[in-house]
């Protein structure tokens, strides 16, 4: 399967300059965190690319890019679920209410963000960081 990689030209195109600054900023905030495998793919049916941070055959979470729109995803498993429900006040409201609203599926809750700025990505930290504590030696 030939290998789906958009060039900075075609994301700009796709989602816009300011969400595409979003994404490169969401990418740099993980990747100071974690040393992942980091996989281009096809979006599915709703969205026009899928880029996943991977380790060890897991999935730490997922970004994703359509026409004027970006993805962040991470599912929860069991644990996880029941370390946010511990800690929900902690987490802000768009966190709290994406939470509510996902079905819980037999693997989990696959929490869809839509994020439109940089404002969520302290949540976004705090939610991979309980899937798998960050891997790389900080500085």
């Amino acid at each position: 399967m030939p290998e789906i990689k958009p060039n900075a030209e075609q994301m700009e195109a796709l989602v816009g300059k300011s969400l595409y600054e979003v994404w490169n900023n969401l990418c740099a905030v993980i990747d100071e965190k974690y040393d992942m495998d980091c996989l281009w793919g096809k979006g599915g049916k709703a969205w026009t690319y899928e880029y996943k941070y991977r380790r060890g055959g897991k999935t730490l979470c997922a970004l994703y890019a359509r026409e004027g729109c970006i993805g962040f995803m991470v599912i929860l498993g069991k644990q996880e679920r029941l370390k946010f429900e511990e800690d929900r006040d902690t987490y802000g409201e768009e966190v709290q209410r994406v939470y509510d609203r996902t079905k819980t599926y037999h693997d989990g809750k696959w929490m869809m963000f839509e994020p439109r700025d940089t404002s969520l990505f302290g949540d976004f930290i705090r939610l991979l960081e309980m899937k798998r504590k960050p891997n790389k030696v900080q500085p």
